[in-house]
């Protein structure tokens, strides 16, 4: 016997073995649909009798293994069924001849067969024949299962007449001696007569009549059968028999023991059929119907009659036992490596998964001769599953992948490429591989990483000798992205630069790839090419950012609840707060998302088409490329897009183009990713205003943060212009304009306003289109208090001088200093004094909206920062007054010094220029009305008695300095630069408070 049957079995030795086979022309599939159909009937109930028969079907059997049907019974070909197509009466003649012919080939051993045609219809086809069945078609011939069972039956009569025949005992008759075919050589010329001679007669008889009985589905008769003959065979040293006789008795007792136990590793009769194992693997036991005599007893008075039932650990002993005597025997192989794997399988029910290993390691030496390359991949493919069946999964793998190798061997002149492949992916599991990535993102490496890269390389190598280059490409990247950390240097630039040969044929996407047997290969991102840390979403620039109008903030907000704080709405909303960005973003304005990345590559990494990822509102990705240095450290990368609708907009992810192959990689798939949330809102799109002034930009101020500064530098009293033009670059149309200011200076005395405009000639051009710009204008004034500084002031009390006849009042002399008598004006020390210079600081704000924007209550700011270094211009040092000719008008006489470095002209109303050269100092007589400020009004009574007494001290101050200043209108000019100052603080404010009249 030189063909194995891997799929043996214990229970096979209880069945009987049907051949169907088709005979001439008939279609594959309507032939596997009858075999289909035939082999579901894989045991039958005896009428008359509670006895069961089993059936084994094979579709294709070798006639050499028939020739071993002595030796153990379940191996002969006691049934054949054949199936044809004939659709003429013609035909009908060399069809029956053709059935006959195949009934010749199995002639010895049949029991009985039957011929199956379809196609054929008329007055042949309606001849009543038990042996022949005629259906008109493939597709209606409703009574196949019942001519099986019939047929079956007749089997069965055969059967038991030939056990009740062999099973008498003929006293005087000689008993006739049964071989294998490779000893019959070896009996030739033997003493018939002898003693010895008998026994092995009577052993071997013993042997093949306890195989008969436990097929009829006698199990009792025989086991006591099976015990006679090992006693018989062992007394005469008849190895191979007594090896039959112990493997029919372990049969015997699996049968009982395990009742239920069906064979592993197959499910269907079909899917036996193809295998070349159909029916049996649906066998059932039921020990109630095995009875001595066939008539139904009680189970337990059975199982208590089952004295010669070996145990379960004796079974395996006896199976070595067996194992041992075939090993004795070199043509004897084929059964050995049955008998291993028969008694693997029932090591595998009982979870005895060591003791099956030897079995199987046993099995892997034993030597069947020269087998061809299709038995050698089916005895390796075998192992593999036995492997499996016991737990040995890395071991079940490794034979698995040899039988890979052995469809592509060198002496096969067309290699099965596609085959190999199939086999390869079947070993995935045994080497804790998965072809899904996301398994390789939960912990630790598991399994051995070297024999992992190895079978990704012949899967690589496999799908590319199949021609299926886009299977290169995915195997390629899975193991480029799950196997990085393995990798040499070498090895990753040997890597690399094979998938981009191979993606410069098929690039590599994101698409799922469906193999033929169903199986599908998830997509490959590579999120470590490169790798992500962090991910940010980053606000818009200041200028940009939206602003909600804050009587439009609580309206979204809900008032069903009493409590300020609700845990409740809190817990339930919890995620999405945890995810949500406290900024929002703009319809139709470009935003930003910033990743923190690292190459780990030993070269320069080249990343294309790199944009963002996200769901929630249409968004517009404009995709960025970079070049990352070999092994580089994190490295900020900013990847923009446009927002094209309103609502809530979820990061979800990146996109890449590395190596050829197109990447979708999610931030829930990223491992060790610091992220600060990933939703934000975005609002309906709002116009865009772009500022210029007419003064050149300066370093924004430190304090604020702004969209742009200017800088200048005034004298004190110096007004300047500044001209601001706000062009509309958005879509949207402008429709609202605010402009308010702020003075961030508080430590400076600041007389009037520091900055003033007139917003109505811009707001009569609203609503301003895109690309339409309005100017305004914006005076900035300086105007501080420097008599902190002047040192060089006189005490008026000294001069006794008084309008009213009144001595000037006390708290001046509190608050001028003294007189440096020794410090001429002229001197260095006293130009220091006056070239201090002062900072005016201020943030004008344009607060606009427009467009949908607007409707939904959002605006935007634009500032601008001012600073002005205002320097000192004219001190007044002294001042006096000289009775006039008119009793109700006096003469105010004015010391005044110049403390700027250039030449100015100073004039007052009613008189004459006067020129004052760099640090020069003149007196100035101005001829004015007295005033009685005690009698002026104060417009705010209410607001006065509130005040402290200071408060209202320096309120009275404020006015009475304003009218002076009003009535003085003195102004200075400086001739080189032509600039003109404004009339305020012309005489220092505590001069005013001091003059009573």
């Amino acid at each position: 016997m030189s063909v194995p049957d891997y799929m043996q079995c214990a229970e096979d030795h209880q069945t009987v073995l049907v051949v169907v086979q088709p005979m001439g022309i008939v279609p594959e599939d309507q032939f596997f649909r009858i075999y289909k159909r035939i082999a579901s009937v894989s045991q039958v109930s005896i009428r008359d009798s509670q006895r069961v028969l089993f059936i084994r079907y094979r579709h294709h059997y070798p006639p050499e293994n028939n020739e071993w049907g002595d030796f153990q019974t379940h191996r002969k070909v006691v049934g054949l069924i054949s199936v044809t197509s004939c659709t003429t009466t013609k035909e009908w003649p060399q069809t029956s001849d053709r059935f006959h012919g195949q009934k010749e080939v199995f002639g010895s051993t049949l029991y009985d067969s039957r011929l199956l045609v379809f196609g054929l219809q008329g007055e042949v086809a309606e001849q009543q024949r038990t042996d022949v069945a005629f259906y008109p078609s493939y597709d209606d011939c409703p009574d196949v299962e019942k001519r099986v069972e019939d047929f079956v039956e007749s089997i069965f009569i055969v059967l038991e007449s030939k056990r009740l025949d062999r099973a008498t005992d003929k006293s005087g008759d000689k008993i006739q001696l049964l071989c294998v075919p490779f000893e019959k050589k070896d009996f030739v010329g033997l003493d018939t007569d002898s003693r010895h001679y008998k026994k092995r007669c009577q052993g071997r008889m013993r042997k093949h009549v306890g195989d008969l009985c436990l097929q009829a589905g006698m199990l009792q008769d025989a086991l006591v059968h099976y015990h006679m003959a090992v006693e018989l065979l062992r007394s005469v040293n008849d190895f191979l028999w007594l090896g039959a006789a112990l493997e029919g008795l372990c049969s015997a007792s699996v049968i009982f023991h395990y009742p239920g136990a069906r064979k592993p590793g197959v499910s269907s009769a079909a899917d036996a059929g193809k295998r070349h194992r159909p029916g049996a693997q649906e066998v059932l036991i039921d020990p109630g119907a095995l009875t001595t005599n066939g008539i139904s007893a009680d189970t337990s008075t059975e199982i208590g009659r089952a004295k010669n039932c070996l145990s379960q650990e004796d079974i395996i002993e006896k199976y070595k036992e067996a194992i041992s005597y075939y090993g004795k025997y070199k043509s004897a192989g084929v059964i050995e490596l049955e008998a291993c794997i028969k008694a693997v399988r029932v090591l595998a029910i009982q979870k005895r998964a060591m003791e099956a290993s030897e079995f199987l390691q046993n099995a892997v030496y034993i030597n069947l001769g020269q087998l061809s390359e299709e038995e050698k991949i089916q005895r390796y493919s075998v192992l593999s599953e036995l492997y499996e069946l016991i737990g040995f999964h890395r071991k079940s793998a490794f034979f698995k992948r040899v039988a890979a190798m052995q469809c592509v061997a060198p002496t096969i002149p067309e290699p099965g490429w596609k085959a190999c492949y199939k086999l390869l992916l079947e070993t995935l599991p045994g080497y804790s591989l998965s072809l899904d990535p996301k398994d390789f993102s939960k912990g630790t490496h598991r399994g051995w990483a070297a024999v992992q890269l190895r079978l990704l390389h012949e899967l690589v190598y496999a799908s590319r000798r199949m021609g299926n280059p886009g299977l290169s490409v995915r195997h390629l990247s899975f193991l480029l992205q799950t196997m990085l950390d393995f990798l040499s240097d070498q090895e990753k630039k040997e890597v690399t630069q094979s998938l981009e040969n191979y993606t410069s044929k098929c690039p590599g996407g994101m698409e799922v790839i469906s193999l033929p047997d169903g199986l599908k290969l998830p997509p490959v991102p590579f999120t470590k090419l490169p790798i992500v840390r962090s991910v940010s979403l980053l606000n818009l620039p200041v200028s940009l950012r939206p602003h909600k109008v804050k009587g439009l903030l609580g309206q979204g907000m809900s008032s069903a609840s009493p409590f300020i704080y609700s845990p409740i709405t809190m817990h339930s909303r919890g995620d999405e707060r945890s995810k949500k960005i406290d900024f929002q973003w703009v319809q139709g304005d470009v935003c930003e998302v910033q990743l923190m990345v690292y190459n780990p590559m030993p070269f320069e990494l080249r990343v294309e088409n790199m944009g963002l990822l996200t769901s929630g509102v249409d968004f517009e990705s404009l995709p960025a490329a970079l070049s990352l240095p070999a092994e580089s450290g994190l490295y900020p990368v900013t990847l923009v897009g446009v927002p094209r609708t309103a609502g809530n907009i979820t990061i979800n992810g990146y996109h890449t183009s590395v190596f050829g192959v197109s990447s979708d990689c999610l931030l829930e798939g990223l491992v060790g990713v610091k992220s600060s949330g990933c939703m934000v809102e975005v609002v309906p799109s709002l116009p865009r205003l772009q500022l210029c002034t007419s003064l050149p930009r300066s370093a924004h101020l430190s304090s604020e943060d702004l969209s742009t500064s200017v800088s200048l530098q005034l004298f004190n009293g110096e007004t300047q212009q500044l001209t601001i033009t706000l062009e509309n670059i958005g879509t949207e149309t402008l429709n609202t304009l605010e402009l308010t200011s702020k003075n961030l200076s508080t430590k400076e005395k600041l007389f009037g306003e520091f900055l003033t405009w007139d917003l109505q000639d811009a707001l009569s051009h609203l609503p301003l289109k895109s690309g339409q710009s309005v100017s305004i204008p914006v005076n900035i004034s300086a105007k501080l208090d420097f008599s902190g500084q002047e040192n060089l002031l006189h005490d008026l009390n000294d001069d006794g001088i008084s309008v009213t006849g009144l001595p000037v009042s006390s708290p001046l002399r509190q608050v001028l200093k003294p007189r440096a008598e020794n410090k001429p004006v002229g001197s260095d020390a006293s130009k220091n004094e006056f070239n201090h210079v002062k900072t005016l600081e201020a943030v004008l704000t344009f607060k606009y909206s427009g467009g949908a924007g607007q409707v939904e209550g959002y605006s935007r700011e634009l500032s601008l920062g001012v600073r002005v270094d205002v320097e000192p211009s004219v001190f007044f040092t002294r001042v006096s007054t000289l009775p006039a000719t008119s009793t109700r008008q006096c003469h105010l006489l004015l010391d005044v010094f110049n403390s700027t470095e250039h030449e100015l002209t100073l004039s007052a109303k009613n008189n004459q220029d006067l020129v004052l050269h760099a640090s020069e100092c003149q007196r100035m007589a101005i001829q004015v009305d007295k005033f009685d400020f005690d009698s002026m009004p104060v417009t705010d009574h209410d607001a006065l008695r509130q005040a402290t007494v200071r408060q209202q001290e320096e309120k009275r101050q404020q006015v009475h300095g304003g009218l002076l200043s009003s009535t003085l209108d003195i102004h200075w000019t400086i001739i080189s630069f032509t600039k003109a100052s404004c009339p305020d603080n012309t005489i220092p404010n505590s001069f005013f408070l001091t003059l009573q009249c």
